[in-house]
Order: structure tokens, then C-alpha cells, then sequence
């Protein structure tokens, strides 16, 4: 993987000794991203939760974003990365709705509601993507992406259905908010990054800054429990920290400026999957009958648009490698 000439995360065309490109080697990277982000956001329903028991939401969300976002400070130092970017006002909009916001409204509800259906609720996020990026951003739905579309809807809406009879319906609004202020934060990215030269880390570092002293500034108005530093939270916010924050919103960013911001939303539907078995594990969730057909519907839709994300990333990137 490299960094390419107009600032995106790319792949390089390696030759074989025999002189044939190592197709498989430039499709793996994005097929690794394409399931270590599901998986990390997935499992950190059930870590956010915990981290719940040593920290109000605010100041849980403050810490974790405060601190992913100087990791990165120092590796934009250490790498000599660019720290200018242009767009200030929409970097610090994208901060404020897809970190902070989604952050924010998702620990509500995991206040109110098993981790689980918190999840399941907030990954309605493809939907409203699709809903804003059609007449914002011009990406007209494929047939496929219309089909995983409705599947993954009516398994969204079966799930909201069982979860709103068994739980309190203000769990599920925080959930579904999280969904919609993420949606708005994804398609601020993906309009930025097709309309102007930005380098992913950049702008992964200055978005987390933003919601990270947004959120703290939430805390100040709504104070939560006084932190418990203890181990236990340590290694909690170690997770929320590297792998869940900087690792994965890295490659999310980057992953934004290869395909369309519909189809890169859908192909992270397994971190709700995800979060629904971890919380079963760890957590003794069990999900209703109503809760498992809907994940059934959800699996499918992920099974149909992932290939079509996968084909949209290598599209674009194999015209740039026949124009270099």
C-alpha cells in the first residue's frame, strides 16, 4: 500500500519475476480494510459499553478522540506528512457530525439499550447516505446497491420493530441518530476528498481533533461520572484509541476516496453483525426471533454490495495506473 500523488491511499502495481502484475497482491489491501474496519467498529459496541462503568459518555468519547487525534499528530510528524488543509470549516463540520455527533448519540444509547441493538439501529447509516448523496453528490444508486438497499432496510426496520417493543424507545432514537449524524459526516468527506487535493491522515487527525473538543465542551455542559482510571479502563481506552480510532478511521477515510460514499457506508454493514454476537458472548444479549431475521436480511445486503465496492475501489485506481 502507498500514499499516491493526489494524497489518497493507494496500491501498488508490483511486477512478478515473470513480469504479470500481482493482481492479488493489489486487491488485498482493500479486501483487508474492507473487513478489519466492520470488525473493529463492530466489536467496540461491547468495548464502548464497558468503558460506560469507569466514564460518563462525554467524557468517555473526549478521551478517546483527544488522544486518537494526538497519536496521529505525532505520526504526521514522524512521517512528514502535510498538516495544511484547506478546507477548515468543512473538516471541522466533518469532526462535529461523524465523530463527535455519531459518537455521542451511539453511547446514549448504549446507556438505555443492550450494545447489540444499538448497533444493528445505528448502521441505518447507509440509508440516509444514500438518501443525501444522490442529490448532493450526484452517485446514482446501482441496481445492486437499490436491492441491498431494501433488504438491509427492511432488516433495519424489522430489528427497530423488536427492539422498540422490548427497550426504551429513547435507546433506539439516540441509536438512529447516530446513524443519520454519521451519514452527514460521510458525505461531507466524500465530497471533500472528489473535489479537492487532501491527504487521508491529514484530515482523519484535524475531523477527530474537532470532535474531540467538541465532545469535551459536551462534557463541560453535561457532566457525566468523574473518570475511574483503573487498568481495566486503560486497556479499554487503548482499544478506542489505536485500533478503533486511528487505525480504522484511517483506512474509512481512505477507503471514502475510492468509491462512492453509498457503497462504502454499505460495505460496513458487518460491524453491526458483529457487535450483535460479540454482545451475545460477552454480554449474555440475546436477540429475538424478530432481532435475528432482521440480521438475516442485513447479511444479505452485505453479501450483495460487497462486491460492488470492491470493484468500484479497483476501477478507479487501475484508469490512474494506465495514465501514470
Amino acid at each position: 500500500m502507498s500514499i499516491g500523488a493526489r494524497g489518497g491511499v493507494g496500491v501498488t502495481s508490483e511486477a512478478s519475476p515473470g513480469g504479470e502484475p500481482h493482481g492479488g497482491r493489489r486487491r488485498r489491501p482493500w479486501s483487508l480494510v474492507v473487513v478489519f474496519v466492520p470488525a473493529v467498529w463492530g466489536y467496540n459496541w461491547v468495548v464502548m459499553k464497558k468503558g460506560l462503568a469507569y466514564a460518563g459518555p462525554f467524557e468517555f468519547a473526549a478521551w478517546r478522540y483527544l488522544v486518537g487525534a494526538m497519536v496521529l499528530l505525532v505520526a504526521m510528524g514522524v512521517m512528514h506528512r502535510p498538516f495544511r488543509i484547506r478546507s477548515v470549516g468543512t473538516v471541522i463540520w466533518i469532526g462535529v457530525l461523524q465523530t463527535a455527533g455519531n459518537t455521542a448519540f451511539g453511547l446514549m444509547a448504549l446507556l438505555g439499550g443492550p450494545a447489540g441493538r444499538s448497533a444493528i439501529l445505528s448502521y441505518a447509516m447507509p440509508f440516509w447516505v444514500l438518501l443525501m448523496a444522490w442529490p448532493l453528490l450526484g452517485e446514482r444508486p446501482e441496481r445492486l446497491q437499490g436491492i441491498a438497499t431494501v433488504a438491509a432496510l427492511v432488516g433495519i426496520v424489522v430489528v427497530f420493530a423488536s427492539s422498540t417493543a422490548h427497550r426504551r424507545a429513547d435507546a433506539a432514537l439516540y441509536a438512529i441518530l447516530a446513524g443519520v449524524t454519521w451519514a452527514g459526516g460521510t458525505v461531507l468527506t466524500r465530497r471533500l476528498l472528489t473535489r479537492e487535493k487532501c491527504d487521508p491522515l491529514a484530515l482523519t487527525t484535524w475531523q477527530m481533533l474537532a470532535g474531540g473538543v467538541a465532545l469535551a465542551l459536551g462534557a463541560l455542559v453535561w457532566p457525566g461520572r468523574p473518570t475511574d482510571w483503573t487498568p481495566a479502563f486503560g486497556l479499554i481506552l487503548f482499544y478506542e484509541v489505536v485500533p478503533a480510532t486511528a487505525l480504522a478511521w484511517l483506512f474509512w477515510i481512505a477507503l471514502l476516496g475510492r468509491v462512492d460514499a453509498s457503497v462504502a457506508s454499505l460495505s460496513i454493514l458487518g460491524s453491526p453483525l458483529i457487535g450483535l454476537m460479540a454482545g451475545a458472548i460477552q454480554l449474555g444479549e440475546r436477540p429475538a426471533p424478530l432481532e435475528a431475521t432482521g440480521m438475516a436480511l442485513i447479511l444479505v445486503a452485505l453479501a450483495i454490495v460487497g462486491p460492488v465496492a470492491m470493484r468500484q475501489a479497483r476501477g478507479r485506481r487501475e484508469p490512474a495506473q494506465r495514465a501514470s
